[in-house]
C-alpha cells in the first residue's frame, strides 16, 4: 500500500523552489529540493495556525533518521549498551542542534502565515444568508470604551469604600493597574486568591502553597462558580467574565494587598461583598453614566465603525433590535454620539434596563413603555413598536410578540453568560461574541518573537518526547536540561500576553475556562462588530476541523476565510510508484 506523505513546505525567494520536509509513515527520506514547476501538483498548503502539531514527531523523527541513516526514526532512538555516557551526550546534543536548525528554517514561512485580526472566527457552521434579524447588546458591543473608563470606575469605587464603608484612608495610595488582570479568572472568596497563581493581593503564590491550599491541583466542581459565574448557592468562587469586572478585580487585589501589608485581620467574605457593592453603586447610582455623558470623546471609541455596520444591515433590509441593561438616557446619548440623532430609525425594537440574564429566564416581568424623558407608562403592551422605548420585560414575551424565533436570529454581546449562554441553550438563536482582547492577542501571535518561541517550543517538546526513552544517567541529564529550557519557554509564551495571568484564551497548551465557555456558547466570535464589514450577507462561516489527540495532526482542515494574509496552496496527498 502506498504510504501517505506529509509535507511541510517552505517557499524560497521568488517562489522558484520549494524545500519540502518529507516524512513517510513507513520510512524516513532525506531533505531534498523540488522544482516548483515540475512538482506543482504535489505541493501542500502552507502551515496553518496549528503548526505546533508539525513538530511533535515529524521534524524530530526526520532528524533522527538523517543522523542515524536508519530506515525510520524508531531505529534511531534505540539505546545500545555499547554507547558510553559521553557518546550518548554528544549524540543527543547533535540531534538537538540539527532539530533546532531545521525547526528555525521554517520560521520565515510561518511568520508569513499570519492571522488577520479583523477575521470572524467560527465555532459552528453558520451562514449569514439564513440570518434575517440582528440583535445587539450596547456596552462593549455597539459602544466601545477607552481604558480611561476602567480607571474612573476603580477610583470611584475605591472612594466609596473609604467614605461609605469606612475602609482605611491609606487605600487612596492605590491606583488602577492596566493589564494586571484578564477576564475569565476565578476569585476564591474565602481563600482570598485569584485561582491561577496570585493571592488576593498583588503578589504571586508559590505552587507549593497553591497545592497545599487546595489539597492538590484539582478544584472540585461544586466549589466553582454557578452557571453565570457567580459565587452563590454554596459556590465559593466568582468568575469574572465581564469587561467591566477588570476594575473590580483590581480593587479586590489592592484592598487585600493593603490589609496583608499592614497585618490587618479581616473577613474575606465581607471584603468581597463590600467591593462588589461599591462597584455596583458606580453603575446603579448613575455615577459612571453621568461621567461618560459629560466627556464622550474621552470615554467612547469605535463610533464610525459601529455606524457603518448598522447602516449596512439596514440598507440590506435586515431587522434589528437592541436589548441592554443600561438606562435609556445613557444609551441615547451614546448612540447619538456614535451613530447620530436618527439612530432609533435603524432599530425595530429598543429594550433598556432589561436585567439580563434574568431577561432570558424570568417570565414574570412584563414590558413597560418609557418616554424619552424617562416617564413610565402603566398600560399593557400588546405590540412592540418601532420608535418606542421599552423597559425590562422578558424573552418569552418578546418571542410571543415578535415571532422572532430560532436560527434566523443572530444576537451579539460581550458577556458569554449574561448575553449568549441562555440564547444558545434554551432558545436556539445564533450567537456572536464580541471579544475586544482578541485583536491584541492576534497581533502578539503574529510577532516574530512569538512565532520563534512557539516553533522551537514544539520542536523541543517533540525531541523530549522521543528522547525520554534513554534511561541511562548521561542521557537523562541532557533530557532534564531540555525540560528546563522548555519550562522557561512555556513561561515566556505566557508572559508575552500578560505577565501575571497569560492569555485570555490559553493556559500553556490547554484552552482556558473562558475559551471553553466561548466555544460552547458562541457560534462566531470577533474583536468588534466592524469585522462584519469584511463579509457579504451570503457568506458562510466554517469552523476549522482541529484534530483530536488520536487523529492525524495533518488533517486537511479549513481555515477561517480571510484569516490568513496569503493564499493557501491546495493540500493533497501523494503516491509513489
Amino acid at each position: 500500500m502506498t504510504p501517505l506523505s506529509l509535507y511541510l513546505c517552505s517557499l524560497l525567494k521568488k517562489n522558484k523552489l520549494l524545500i519540502c520536509y518529507n516524512y513517510l509513515h513507513t520510512h524516513g527520506t532525506p531533505l531534498h529540493l523540488v522544482d516548483r514547476a515540475a512538482r506543482k501538483t504535489r505541493l501542500a498548503r502552507l502551515l496553518d495556525m496549528n503548526f505546533r502539531a508539525v513538530f511533535r514527531g515529524r521534524v524530530t523523527g526526520k532528524v533522527l533518521a538523517q543522523q542515524s541513516g536508519a530506515k525510520n526514526y524508531r531505529e534511531a532512538t534505540m539505546c545500545t549498551s555499547s554507547a558510553s555516557g559521553q557518546d550518548m551526550t554528544n549524540w543527543l546534543w547533535s540531534i538537538y542542534n540539527e532539530t533546532k536548525k531545521q525547526t528555525e528554517a521554517l520560521i520565515p514561512v510561518i511568520s508569513k502565515n499570519s492571522v488577520n485580526p479583523n477575521t470572524i472566527f467560527a465555532n459552528n457552521e453558520m451562514s449569514l444568508h439564513d440570518i434575517e434579524i440582528y440583535g445587539f447588546d450596547y456596552d462593549y458591543t455597539l459602544a466601545f470604551y477607552s481604558r480611561h473608563l476602567h480607571t474612573l470606575i476603580f477610583n470611584i469605587a475605591r472612594d466609596i469604600l473609604i467614605q461609605e464603608h469606612r475602609y482605611p484612608e491609606g487605600l487612596r495610595e492605590y491606583e488602577y493597574i492596566p493589564n494586571f488582570v484578564v477576564r475569565g479568572l476565578h476569585y476564591d472568596v474565602q481563600k482570598v486568591s485569584m485561582v491561577d497563581m496570585y493571592n488576593g493581593g498583588l503578589h504571586p503564590v508559590p505552587d507549593k502553597e497553591v497545592i497545599a491550599m487546595y489539597d492538590g491541583c484539582h478544584v472540585p466542581l461544586e466549589n466553582m462558580s454557578d452557571f453565570y459565574g457567580k459565587s452563590s448557592h454554596g459556590h465559593t468562587m466568582k468568575q469574572f467574565m465581564d469587561i467591566f469586572s477588570l476594575p473590580e478585580m483590581n480593587l479586590l487585589c489592592c484592598v487585600n494587598d493593603y490589609f496583608m501589608k499592614h497585618n490587618i485581620d479581616y473577613e474575606p467574605v465581607h471584603l468581597y461583598k463590600d467591593v462588589k457593592a461599591a462597584i455596583g453603586d458606580v453603575h446603579v447610582k448613575g455615577i459612571m453614566y453621568r461621567a461618560v455623558e459629560a466627556d464622550m470623546e474621552n470615554y467612547i471609541s469605535y463610533g464610525e465603525q459601529t455606524h457603518a455596520v448598522l447602516k449596512k444591515l439596514y440598507e440590506d433590509g435586515k431587522k434589528m433590535f437592541l436589548i441592554t441593561n443600561s438606562p435609556f438616557d445613557f444609551v441615547d446619548r451614546g448612540m447619538n454620539y456614535i451613530v447620530g440623532k436618527d439612530w432609533r430609525d435603524l432599530f425595530d425594537i429598543v429594550i433598556v434596563q432589561a436585567d439580563k440574564p434574568g431577561f432570558f429566564n424570568d417570565r414574570r416581568k412584563p414590558f413597560r413603555r418609557v418616554t424619552d424623558k424617562g416617564v413610565l407608562h402603566w398600560d399593557r403592551i400588546h405590540k412592540l413598536e418601532k420608535g418606542k422605548i421599552y423597559k425590562q420585560g422578558n424573552l418569552y414575551e418578546f418571542l410571543r410578540l415578535t415571532g422572532w424565533r430560532g436560527s434566523k436570529v443572530l444576537y451579539f454581546g460581550d458577556h458569554i453568560y449574561s448575553d449568549l449562554a441562555d440564547l444558545t441553550l434554551k432558545h436556539g438563536w445564533r450567537t456572536g461574541a464580541i471579544i475586544p482582547e482578541l485583536r491584541k492577542e492576534i497581533k502578539i501571535m503574529n510577532t516574530e518573537q512569538y512565532v520563534h518561541l512557539m516553533t522551537w517550543l514544539q520542536g523541543l517538546t517533540g525531541l523530549i518526547e522521543h528522547m525520554q526513552v534513554h534511561r541511562d544517567p548521561a542521557s537523562q541529564s541532557v533530557v532534564q536540561e531540555w525540560i528546563k529550557e522548555r519550562e522557561a519557554m512555556r513561561s515566556q509564551t505566557k508572559d508575552i500576553f500578560n505577565s501575571q495571568f497569560g492569555s485570555l484564551f490559553r493556559t500553556y497548551h490547554n484552552p482556558t475556562y473562558f475559551s471553553r465557555r466561548l466555544s460552547r456558547f458562541a457560534d462566531i466570535y470577533m474583536a468588534s462588530l466592524s469585522c462584519l464589514l469584511n463579509y457579504d450577507f451570503q457568506h458562510t462561516f466554517f469552523p476549522r476541523r482541529t484534530p483530536l489527540q488520536h487523529e492525524s495532526p495533518f488533517w486537511p482542515e479549513q481555515t477561517s476565510a480571510g484569516a490568513l494574509k496569503m493564499p493557501f496552496i491546495p493540500h493533497r496527498t501523494t503516491t509513489e510508484e
